[in-house]
């Protein structure tokens, strides 16, 4: 007995140092690099638990010593990560320590779909159907019922989505994107109209939306989208066809063919702003915010006329004799 209590000290000292190595190497196993080559998308599945990710990864070769990672639920329950589903990026240079503080912190892989300023809301609907791991909900649904589906019954969807690049994860569905755009439409149109000039010739921001589909159509050149707005909102002050071809074309739907006639620009429809007076019914295309902007507050002046000079810039006139000059000459050099 006396022999075992001499003994016990030293038998203390040997388990607690053994523990320590044993603590220890565990430790550099969680900090060893992870077992891959080149990146790798690991999916955490729907519902799966700690244990089950470990035994997966190990499984798939990323991860060397599952166990190391397992004993972590009795030594360091905190570090454990709350686990959300998604995928995520694993690269060579990565640690088990790194690996774990991405699941914990839910730095998903996240792909993007750009909405160009001045676009459709088919091509929009076209882009989303063809967007890499977006959950496909709309296709199939008619554009009133897309509107439905997000609470909007009755209501156009052209000009009703903010054009942008949106950024999501593995199973957002194209009716969140959709969602998203719409919100921030909302917001932004909201905003500029706070903002807008006295005695504009529209009284609704629905209106100015339009308005401003109108001058995004026209214009690539920014420096030109006040004086675009300028033009309309004089035309339409003074009782004047807005006669701007865009209308046309969209008035004119899948029978566009790159080329506008005579006869296209007497073709009653809604939209031809040749035949109809004031603006069309709904926007013709998703403006920008700089368009927005121009359409609530135009440029002064007196122009009345523009004509396209073919280089994306436009040629402005005050009277038709110098508008009709104009047109001859810039229609001559193409």
């Amino acid at each position: 007995m006396k022999r075992l209590m001499k003994a016990l000290p030293l038998l203390v000292l040997v388990v607690a140092l053994v523990a320590g190595v044993g603590y220890r190497y565990w430790e550099t196993r969680l900090a060893a690099p992870l077992t891959i080559d080149e990146p790798v998308i690991y999916e955490v599945p729907e519902g799966a638990g700690f244990h089950r990710v470990v035994a997966e990864l190990g499984e798939r070769g990323i991860i060397a010593d599952a166990w190391a990672f397992r004993l972590l639920t009795r030594f360091d329950a905190d570090a454990v990560p709350s686990l959300r589903p998604g995928e995520y990026r694993l690269t060579p240079d990565m640690t088990g320590e790194d690996m774990l503080e991405r699941l914990r912190r839910h730095e998903m892989v996240t792909y993007s779909v750009t909405v160009p300023e001045g676009w459709t809301f088919a091509q929009m609907r076209a882009a989303l159907a063809d967007a890499e791991k977006l959950e496909p909900v709309i296709q199939g649904l008619s554009d009133a019922e897309v509107m439905e589906r997000l609470g909007r019954a009755g209501e156009h969807p052209e000009g009703r989505f903010f054009p942008d690049t949106y950024r999501y994860r593995k199973g957002v569905s194209d009716l969140e994107i959709l969602r998203q755009a719409m919100t921030r439409m909302d917001e932004v149109l909201a905003a500029v109209w706070e903002e807008r000039a006295a005695e504009l010739p529209f009284t609704t921001p629905y209106e100015a939306l339009i308005m401003a589909s109108l001058i995004e159509r026209e214009t690539g050149a920014p420096e030109e989208r006040e004086r675009i707005a300028g033009v309309f909102v004089r035309r339409l002050e003074q009782g004047m066809r807005l006669q701007t071809d865009p209308t046309v074309i969209y008035g004119m739907g899948d029978d566009y063919d790159g080329n506008i006639t005579r006869a296209d620009l007497r073709e009653a429809t809604p939209y031809n702003t040749y035949v109809i007076e004031g603006m069309p019914p709904t926007p013709i295309a998703l403006p920008g915010r700089a368009s927005l902007e121009a359409a609530v507050d135009p440029a002064e002046g007196e122009a009345l006329y523009f004509v396209a000079r073919g280089d994306g810039t436009h040629h402005f006139s005050r009277t038709l004799r110098e508008h009709n000059n104009a047109v001859n000459r810039y229609i001559r050099n193409r």
